[in-house]
């Protein structure tokens, strides 16, 4: 059963038996039976730690009968009074003439669960709640709408009823972020574009979400959407009134039949850019648990795209794969016939003789891969998606194909969003994990499918997008979800963008369960080019090896410093070892990061990897081995658009880090 089927019929159950729906409320529940003219009301209720504070009105007098909600962090405003209502297409309003059918309910929630895999080995969230159901005078509609108000921040939603069985059709959702004073933000209209800093007078219409702000007082906010499942996506305008007032924005209708359930709007609330990534766990929170029973055959790695089409091609970036700790080879655009042919057939081996000359054994080589224990994604546009995916997802499993990278996939309308979402959960029905590139971006759904592994939606490697592009992406986008950063290392626009002490630190920084290395580059060394200039042989240096060690999910996160589109310092902990990331903008940058985030009074062995001209290799990264306790401050000098790496592994041997006389830990500088 499809997961909008088992919403459906977990409503038409709650509904009959009068009880809750499982599965954390995602898709509705009974609601109160309105009683015009009951008195209105207003409740306050905080986060757990008491530093937020959620204040929802509910009806009033003739000329303010609608819902407001209002968010306070440490006495101070942070949202200021908000409405929430619907335009349906039929031209009527919800939430204008609402009256309360009771008093608000409030209760709490406790998100306490191990993910299949993530940034953190276990999610651990609690949040305040509370419940508020009306009657819409004018649409004749029942109305609830829930309320949490985690410590991160603050998550609501609306639930529309008819009990006429008609069908519900919204044009326009009117959930208003009235920002409680002048704020910078950082906003792009399109998934992958530039973004640009700007008050929000100055904002586009439709800007894409997560929309990070920042307040006069540094609070920051990030403004965005959870389970965005079976609906249209919100991107987020100015209001017509202008002013420091956003309001969502829906690309294109939503309806559904007799029962209207939005996505989860969100508001994060930080002192930092690194406290709002941090915070990113509260979007999987939103959203349904697990549903896949077995989840053994779902594999996080890094992945090598095989750029050359060829068997020759192929067969070297298997071996590489093998002898470098890789655990996937992706077959990119080509391998069917021209991506962009209604003819071209999903289902065969025809290579576009635009791209390569062949040949490709691409049946033998997947045999191949498997049995080295390298498994093979293979990469398919949406137009033979769209035709074919019933027909190719058992035949791929058939050729023990271990996922698929779905291409240039529409996103946006509630039909898009349903189509991509179905589309997930038919390749975990054939033990398939998916990669989604272009222009979509995630909601959480990798929690309810984790065979959902990583997407695009951002402005990668792959458009060259200059350091500070980089580091606002990390600290916007990033809130968000994986982020498919198709990372490159020996293209020629890396020394004309960034260094390799940057490139190294990148698959550290942004998270992606398939983390993509080397996305332009091929290990065999007399292949056949493809078309264009960009293609790159990976040659063997030092600096390589923390890509040998590095994993691609987590046990721990820490965003330890960072501004956006300045720099980040960012530690992530698999198992016993940690890796340190660092990534800086167009100026030089010194910087002092306390060893704070390692583990008791353990000795770690510790490879860095830095930036140094005077290094003779081709990638000038300097490899240097030693080692380090929690109580060191590694002092950085990082060069304008630069980077460094560390990997800390707990110390076998008992030797001691160096002290200088004073008897205190040294200051590494590096």
């Amino acid at each position: 059963m499809s997961y909008r089927a088992t919403l459906a019929l977990t409503t038409i159950l709650a509904i009959a038996l009068g009880t809750p729906s499982l599965a954390a409320d995602a898709a509705t529940r009974p609601r109160h039976v309105a009683k015009p003219g009951q008195a209105s009301w207003v409740k306050t209720i905080h986060s757990p730690n008491g530093l937020l504070s959620l204040q929802v009105r509910l009806g009033g007098d003739a000329n303010s009968k609608g819902i407001q909600y209002s968010l306070e962090r440490g006495g101070q405003p942070v949202v200021a009074e908000s409405s929430l209502g619907f335009e349906l297409i039929s031209g009527a309003t919800v939430g204008k003439g609402l009256s309360p059918s009771g008093p608000p309910q409030t209760g709490n929630h406790r998100g306490d669960w191990a993910p299949v895999y993530g940034e953190q080995e276990r999610v651990q969230l609690s949040a305040n709640t509370l419940r508020a159901s009306a009657f819409d005078e004018e649409t004749g509609l029942s109305v609830e709408f829930e309320f949490r108000c985690y410590n991160e921040g603050l998550a609501f939603r609306s639930h529309l009823q008819t009990d006429s069985g008609k069908t519900i059709e919204v044009q326009r959702e009117l959930s208003e972020f009235r920002l409680s004073g002048e704020a910078v933000c950082w906003s792009t209209t399109n998934a992958q574009g530039l973004y640009r800093e700007c008050l929000i007078d100055e904002m586009p219409k439709g800007t894409e979400r997560p929309l990070v702000s920042k307040l006069a007082d540094r609070t920051y906010l990030a403004i965005t959407e959870a389970a965005q499942v079976g609906y249209p996506r919100a991107l987020l305008s100015q209001h017509a009134e202008g002013g420091n007032c956003l309001v969502t924005d829906l690309d294109g209708p939503a309806t559904a039949k007799q029962q209207l359930t939005t996505p989860w709007r969100v508001v994060l609330v930080g002192e930092s850019p690194g406290e709002l990534l941090e915070s990113n766990q509260v979007i999987l929170d939103l959203n349904q648990p697990c549903r896949i029973a077995e989840a053994s055959w779902i594999r996080p790695g890094k992945v090598l795209r095989e750029i050359t089409l060829t068997t020759a091609g192929a067969e070297a970036s298997i071996d590489f794969a093998v002898k470098n700790n890789f655990q996937f080879v992706e077959f990119d655009a080509g391998w069917y016939g021209h991506e962009y042919d209604d003819e071209s057939d999903a289902t065969t081996i025809t290579v576009d003789p635009k791209r390569t000359p062949g040949p490709l054994d691409l049946r033998r080589l997947i045999r191949e891969a498997n049995q080295r224990g390298v498994g093979v994604i293979l990469y398919v546009n949406r137009r033979a998606l769209h035709k074919q995916l019933d027909e190719i997802l058992p035949l791929y499993k058939e050729w023990g194909v271990s996922g698929v990278k779905y291409g240039f996939v529409h996103v946006g309308s509630q039909e898009a969003t349903e189509w991509l979402h179905e589309a997930v959960e038919k390749a975990a029905k054939h033990g398939l994990m998916v990669d989604v590139h272009d222009e979509y971006r995630p909601t959480g759904f990798s929690r309810t499918f984790p065979n959902l592994m990583t997407q695009e939606g951002v402005r990668g490697d792959e458009a060259s997008p200059s350091s500070e592009q980089t580091l606002i992406s990390l600290f916007t986008r990033g809130i968000a979800g994986a982020s498919d950063f198709t990372v490159c290392y020996f293209a020629e626009r890396v020394e004309e963008k960034w260094t390799h002490g940057h490139q190294l630190a990148k698959p550290i920084c942004f998270y992606s369960p398939w983390q993509f290395i080397y996305w332009y580059d091929t290990p065999l060394a007399d292949h056949v080019r493809p078309p264009g200039d960009h293609k790159a042989v990976i040659i063997d240096t030092p600096d390589q090896e923390l890509f040998r060690r590095l994993p691609t999910t987590w046990d721990e996160t820490r965003v330890l410093e960072g501004e956006i589109g300045e720099y980040a310092v960012i530690a992530r902990r698999s198992g016993e070892d940690w890796f340190l990331g660092v990534m800086n903008a167009s100026e030089p940058r010194t910087l002092q990061v306390p060893l704070d985030f390692l583990h008791g009074e353990a000795t770690y062995d510790t490879m860095t990897f830095t930036d140094d001209p005077s290094i003779q290799t081709p990638t000038r990264v300097r490899v240097d081995e030693r080692r380090c306790q929690r109580a060191q401050t590694l002092r950085l000098n990082l060069l304008p658009n630069g980077g460094f790496a560390a990997h800390f592994t707990p110390s076998t041997s008992s030797g001691q880090v160096a002290k200088v006389a004073s008897g205190r830990e040294s200051e590494k500088d590096l």
